[in-house]
């Protein structure tokens, strides 16, 4: 199986995600925003499979120092993924793409049934 996650490495959630794979014995590759940046393309795919509110982070202190022009505005895909691009810290961590779909945050039980069908 394939599995790529993509995340921030100083990010807590990303730090957890990441040692439970170790653990499960799932080898995986590591995609850092903050030194490989984000892709357009690739946001735009994840809000079409999993919805802009659950690859937004809204809960981050990113997108709550933002004016509320700004919020208001991140209900447009289009405009939400120029955000993300700009501040990758605005996208839900860890998102994980692999064989059988996607994974949007960790969640031990959902990631133990998507990733250890293979």
């Amino acid at each position: 199986m394939t599995v790529t996650v993509y995340g921030i490495a100083n990010c807590d959630t990303v730090k957890k995600a990441r040692t439970w794979l170790d653990a499960q014995g799932i080898a995986y590759h590591f995609a850092d925003y903050k030194k490989v940046g984000a892709e357009p393309g690739k946001l735009a795919g994840w809000i079409e499979q999993a919805g802009l509110d659950k690859v937004l982070n809204r809960a981050g202190t990113t997108f709550k120092k933002l004016g509320d022009a700004e919020k208001a505005s991140a209900a447009d895909p289009g405009t939400a993924i120029g955000l993300m691009v700009e501040q990758p810290s605005m996208i839900k961590r860890p998102i994980v793409e692999h064989d059988n779909g996607l994974l949007v945050g960790f969640n031990e039980t959902a990631w133990a049934a998507a990733l250890k069908r293979a």
